[in-house]
């Protein structure tokens, strides 16, 4: 059972949740970016560095997911793939991506996807809150109990 995060794009806030949780719950979280990132030292902690480009980061991480594991990711394409491999994912926002939901949420992002390519929307998801680090640390806090972590 690990922890794999999407770092990138991932809130702060939320890294520092999984650090916590990791040292205390003692499992695995690793981070994957296209560049380095700063981790508390632990052995619990650890990040991959990929090549720059377009959606490097999700490759790996689709490569490394096993079933059971928990990627952190606003990604839903992304999530789809964890989704597909046997994990599941977990939105900063507190949103737990399963084989019941994942596949209704990429069509629902697809559409908003064109409708923005096209003008009709503008502007994105409003800015990370509270509400939505709370519904993350919940989120997390089940799935690491279920886990047993």
């Amino acid at each position: 059972m690990q922890v794999w995060v999407d770092a990138d794009a991932c809130p702060g806030e939320i890294k520092e949740l999984l650090y916590r949780a990791a040292k205390r719950r003692k499992v695995k979280v690793t981070l994957v970016a296209n560049q380095q990132m700063y981790t508390p030292k632990s052995e619990f902690i650890d990040n991959i560095v990929v090549q720059s480009g377009m959606n490097e980061a999700d490759r790996r991480i689709v490569e490394l997911v096993e079933p059971g594991d928990l990627v952190v990711t606003a990604d839903i394409p992304l999530a789809a793939d964890v989704v597909a491999k046997g994990g599941q994912a977990l939105n900063p926002r507190g949103e737990l991506y399963t084989d019941n939901n994942v596949g209704e949420r990429l069509v629902v992002r697809n559409m908003l996807d064109e409708l923005r390519g096209g003008g009709q929307i503008t502007g994105g998801p409003p800015n990370f809150n509270a509400k939505d680090k709370q519904a993350f640390a919940n989120q997390l806090d089940r799935w690491l109990t279920k886990a047993g972590g």
